[in-house]
């Protein structure tokens, strides 16, 4: 399970400014741009996003997706411009501002000495409420049988469902994805779909970097960094 102290869960183009969104105030973002050497990943960013809502970033590799997510969630200080996230400047060294915003992103990680089990403890000594019994979380990701196993054996796709429940099953209003569909097969992404839809229908504003045609099919927005 990735350490929560971390990273961890447990149409913009680079020259310009435009804006979209709806009234809401989860997230907030105004004027925001990332310089790397002398190119700008993007610049000139605005966008607000409202509980309920989920955003969907694409654009090729190297485009700013996950530099974007790594900004709003106080990874990565952009070189111009603001973002406020669930009411607050977005530090992932804030406790508080880690115990309403769940990310997954591509340097997430967990415990390999530890099963999904005690993965799934070690969650709710941190958050305390979980959205679901254990067992049923665990059946509910295909991770029923590995229960009781290390997750060091773990398959590629197996690592990847226990990440994204160590993200999904605490509480939290904002939740932020990088490439949340990487590993899975063809059941695992119906899962992740449905795990989505439910973040939004629970009210959390969700901002996720995808390939998977379905997520971008159901988003509210698609914020293309090309």
């Amino acid at each position: 399970m990735p350490d929560h102290s971390g990273t961890g869960p447990f149409a913009v183009s680079g020259r310009g400014r435009r804006r979209f969104g709806s009234l809401g105030r989860v997230i907030e973002v105004d004027g925001l741009g990332v310089r790397v050497g002398d190119e700008w990943l993007f610049r000139g960013l605005d966008l607000r996003l409202a509980a309920g809502e989920c955003l969907a970033l694409v654009g090729p590799n190297g485009s700013g997706k996950s530099t974007l997510l790594r900004c709003l969630y106080g990874m990565q200080v952009p070189t111009e411009g603001t973002a406020r996230v669930a009411d607050r400047r977005p530090d992932e060294r804030d406790r508080d501002f880690r115990r309403r915003v769940s990310v997954l992103l591509d340097d997430a990680d967990f415990f390999a000495e530890l099963t999904p089990v005690q993965h799934l403890e070690l969650l709710a000594g941190s958050f305390g409420d979980m959205s679901d019994d254990p067992a049923e979380l665990l059946a509910d990701a295909g991770l029923a049988e590995r229960a009781q196993v290390t997750a060091g054996s773990f398959s590629a796709g197996q690592r990847r469902r226990l990440l994204l429940l160590g993200a999904t099953a605490r509480p939290f209003d904002v939740l932020l994805l990088d490439e949340p569909e990487r590993a899975l097969d063809a059941a695992g992404k119906k899962w992740l779909d449905t795990l989505v839809g439910r973040a939004v229908a629970g009210g959390a504003a969700v901002v996720l970097a995808t390939h998977h045609p379905p997520l971008l099919d159901s988003a509210d927005h698609v914020l293309d960094l090309t």
